[in-house]
């Protein structure tokens, strides 16, 4: 087993134990799989992890250090500027908290008793004290990244409105309109010449929480119940298992069938 699969959680972390939490992206997990969910947060067994994507952490970083120098300046950084955006970063003192993996923006959730959780990339302010949430994010893909138009980009959008959800629930006024700092790699250079030229641009998304509380209430209830959840069709991970699972069975019972018959025929051979 890799150093980065640890199947088998210890339970004070599991529903139930004193360090539970729901992450953002535990809440995301519900609503790609109940069965993978359920079998993480209360059998305690995570599905395997992806590799970490060092290059993605690094433009992270970069990102947090630029707007990190306007912030403490309070002054725009010249992309908002150039999106017309009337805005500058947020200076708090739970800025790095907020930010923080293992810890991000929470709540106490009073009618299911959790505590939520999410780490921001950054947070940006209006003249009127209005907070816009931003998300970094960084690909390589021919041509200009103006809009999340893909499938897939459901996760983005959700994990900007849980964001979202959770700094309201800290008692601040959140616009729903959010950003997206996406920095594509370009391919297009005649060489590597040992460094990468992004082309940044800055994706608005109009959030909508109204889905969170009736989907934390469903997860309250899936967690509660001793049944397990059915998987999702689109589960990849649940369909390995189902597949896994039945040609180790089919294997098993062709092995079980040679070994009868070869049994058979050595009696016979043995009366003869």
């Amino acid at each position: 087993m890799s150093q980065y699969y640890k199947p088998h959680r210890n339970p004070n972390w599991n529903y139930g134990g004193g360090r539970f939490r729901l992450s953002r992206s535990k809440i995301d997990l519900f609503l790609n799989c109940p069965r993978c969910f359920y079998t993480d947060n209360k059998l305690g067994t995570a599905r395997p992890p992806g590799f970490p994507f060092a290059l993605n952490s690094a433009v992270d970083a970069l990102f947090k250090k630029e707007f990190d120098i306007h912030r403490a300046d309070k002054t725009a950084h010249p992309l908002m500027e150039n999106y017309d955006i009337d805005a500058v970063p947020f200076e708090h003192s739970q800025m790095e908290i907020w930010r923080d993996n293992f810890k991000g923006v929470e709540c106490k959730h009073k009618s299911t008793g959790f505590t939520v959780c999410g780490a921001v990339d950054d947070i940006w302010v209006t003249p009127n004290g209005e907070l816009m949430v931003v998300d970094y994010k960084s690909t390589s893909k021919d041509g200009k990244i103006e809009a999340l138009d893909q499938d897939w980009h459901i996760g983005y959008k959700r994990q900007m409105e849980v964001y979202q959800w959770l700094l309201r629930q800290n008692g601040f006024k959140v616009l729903n309109t959010g950003y997206f700092v996406y920095a594509n790699a370009s391919k297009d250079r005649e060489a590597f010449d040992g460094k990468l030229e992004f082309e940044v641009t800055v994706i608005s998304y109009e959030g909508k929480d109204d889905w969170i509380e009736p989907t934390l209430k469903k997860i309250k209830e899936t967690l509660e119940s001793q049944s397990i959840p059915e998987p999702s069709k689109d589960c990849d991970y649940c369909a390995y298992r189902k597949a896994s699972r039945d040609v180790l069975i089919e294997h098993q019972k062709n092995s079980n069938s040679s070994k009868e018959k070869e049994s058979k025929s050595g009696d016979q051979q043995a009366f003869l």
